[in-house]
């Protein structure tokens, strides 16, 4: 069986995409007045450096988070 770091792939297309949909999620459950939680049950270490290690290797990151990063006309959603 293949094991699977997240930090190699930490900021990649894919990592945007579900980051986009929760934060989505969050906003929908923050229209109601009732309080929620929000447990990731598969949440990883909860912060990856892409500056070193594991995420610098491959720096999937280039074709992922990078792209957005200086661009000052997103949509709320995603500049979220």
């Amino acid at each position: 069986m293949l094991s699977y770091r997240h930090g190699f792939h930490a900021g990649n297309h894919a990592d945007v995409l579900k980051h986009i949909a929760l934060v989505a999620l969050v906003r929908l459950l923050a229209r109601k007045d009732k309080p929620f939680v929000v447990i990731d049950t598969h949440a990883g270490a909860g912060m990856y450096s892409l500056e070193e290690g594991f995420a610098r290797r491959n720096a999937e990151f280039r074709n992922g988070i990078a792209l957005l990063w200086d661009r000052d006309d997103l949509p709320d959603l995603v500049a979220d």
